[in-house]
């Protein structure tokens, strides 16, 4: 068998191969693999194969709206959000994923149905955060939740769904519009979060965290 041959076999092997490891690749850099292997092979190590994670340290992403999604993976392929809590993974995780690939990561999550998680809050603290998120606290001018994010929570377009999401982290991506900079595709909760207290955070998020069990 000569060189030449042997090359051209050896290439179409590699090839082959490649293609067949396609669906269970966790190659970021390649651009062919799809954002439902991504979602599986790469993504469910932190947020669960159908984005219902169990560490609250990461958001549940499972019927998370597409346009949301998008705005919010885009912002950590371009830099542009920097929470601590988000840069530290998803910088790097985000860096060459492709438009293709991000809109399908989308429509994968936003396809998986949202699972019940523990309700954690007390009952007295999610009575409360209810009228704020259907109510708002008028005397200290802070609109229904709702109004944005829909009368159940499940968001609108690039307002995210937050019915079900983990408390801790409801509570810290609050706590980051109220006190810091570092989402800046959200001035209007960053406005809405300067006018609450402590208080009413945790009584929101423990509704929120809640509502998938009501």
């Amino acid at each position: 068998m000569n060189v030449y041959r042997l090359t051209t076999i050896v290439l179409v092997a590699g090839l082959i191969a490649s293609c067949a490891n396609l669906p269970r690749s966790r190659d970021l850099g390649n651009p062919d693999v799809t954002g439902k292997t991504l979602a599986q092979q790469v993504c469910s190590n932190c947020h669960g194969v159908t984005g219902n994670s169990v560490n609250p340290n990461f958001p549940n992403l499972a019927a998370q709206q597409v346009e949301y999604f998008t705005i919010q993976l885009d912002g950590f392929r371009n830099h542009g959000r920097e929470d601590p809590a988000g840069f530290e993974y998803m910088w790097g995780l985000s860096h060459n994923l492709t438009d293709k690939q991000i809109h399908q990561l989308a429509e994968y999550f936003n396809a998986q149905k949202l699972e019940r998680i523990p309700i954690e809050g007390t009952q007295e603290r999610i009575a409360a955060g209810k009228k704020i998120f259907t109510g708002g606290i008028p005397e200290q001018g802070v609109p229904p939740c709702s109004s944005c994010h829909g009368n159940q929570g499940q968001g609108n377009g690039k307002f995210p769904r937050i019915e079900g999401q983990h408390l801790d982290y409801l509570i810290k991506q609050l706590t980051v519009f109220q006190r810091t900079n570092q989402r800046p595709e959200g001035a209007i909760m960053k406005t809405v979060a300067h006018k609450l207290n402590t208080e009413n955070i945790k009584d929101v998020a423990a509704y929120l965290q809640a509502k998938t069990n009501m």
